[in-house]
């Protein structure tokens, strides 16, 4: 039998309380009338609900459905989900990894940034919640109500360093755990998503499902990175035959064989020489591995545009 107030922190000032590993296992929780506090779930959830909270500190792990904050101010937090949406909400500072296009709704002074996080445990508990770690729409931020000459939010600075925002846990009980807010180490790849691109050139890479499509990925996104290009935009997504056509048009071919294994990785980088320094990684790191990618600087803009349409349509964006 669940007892709700297992999953539950209401009415708390000035503490730091929290959720270890196996601890919510899935189920719903809700936060409500917290003030001054540190809140941390370190595990996975169903939905999650944040009421009327003022000037906390919370990390939220990957949740399968929605995170609804509502009248809430002054707050700083983490956060993995599927649907993100505020309500009614002043200042609230958000490292983010969303599924969806997040909404904001009757609220203002948001900030955003991309999530960045590690612990050991975190990326079993993005599988156990249906989230893929490359599908992340943290910047691209809808406003439900919008006022007119006014922002109502904007993005955190590229310098802006997580652990100011959301201290790692102090209590005995949730040091145990083993955090890393490191940019390099992050189960989320960092995307600059609608920041400024440095370049006029970008390149697409897309990798095909099988056993080591994630730790290829990755790999180009260290090498990549590495060599000072930037990773745009990530995204993992199920392809038909005739969304082969569209993207990877007159290669179509040797691909399509590759779509039926399940769904495919896409990496968009920018900079400077970025099609050149992508093809000739790829070519040295993975030699044995097929993957699709932009031929040409002239190319390329119109292969980034033809995958991320297709897979907003995907997604329902």
């Amino acid at each position: 039998q669940v007892d709700p107030k297992d999953y539950t922190f209401s009415g708390l000032k000035n503490e730091t309380v929290g959720r270890l590993p196996g601890k919510v296992a899935g189920q719903q929780f809700v936060i409500q009338d917290c003030e001054n506090c540190s809140i941390y779930i370190f595990d996975h959830s169903a939905t999650i609900t944040i009421d009327d909270c003022v000037n906390c500190q919370i990390f939220l792990g990957p949740i399968k459905g929605s995170v609804f904050f509502r009248d809430c101010k002054d707050c700083k937090c983490i956060v993995a989900c599927q649907q993100f949406r505020t309500r009614d909400c002043r200042k609230l500072e958000v490292f983010l990894c969303c599924a969806t296009q997040p909404i904001i709704e009757s609220s203002t002074g948001m900030k955003f940034g991309c999530f960045q996080y590690y612990y050991p445990e975190l990326a079993l508990q993005f599988k156990d919640a249906g989230l893929s770690i490359f599908n992340n729409t943290w910047s691209n931020i809808h406003d439900f109500t919008p006022v007119s000459g006014e922002n109502n939010w904007g993005l955190l600075p590229e310098t802006a360093v997580v652990q100011d925002y959301v201290p790692l846990p102090s209590s005995e009980e949730l040091k145990a755990i083993r955090i890393s807010t490191d940019a390099t180490k992050s189960i989320i790849p960092i995307t600059r998503g609608r920041r400024q691109k440095s370049s006029d050139e970008s390149c697409l890479a897309v990798f095909f499902a099988g056993d080591y499509t994630t730790a290829n990925a990755r790999k180009l996104i260290d090498e990549m990175t590495g060599k000072g290009f930037q990773l745009v935009q990530t995204k993992e997504v199920s392809m038909k035959a005739e969304d082969a056509h569209r993207v990877f048009q007159q290669h179509a071919s040797e691909f399509i064989p590759l779509l039926e294994k399940g769904p495919v990785v896409a990496l968009e980088f920018n900079g400077d020489g970025a099609v050149e320094g992508c093809q000739s990684t790829i070519n040295e790191v993975f030699s044995g591995t097929k993957v699709f990618v932009s031929e040409s600087k002239a190319s390329a803009s119109q292969d980034v545009d033809n995958f991320y349409n297709f897979a907003d349509m995907q997604m329902g964006m």
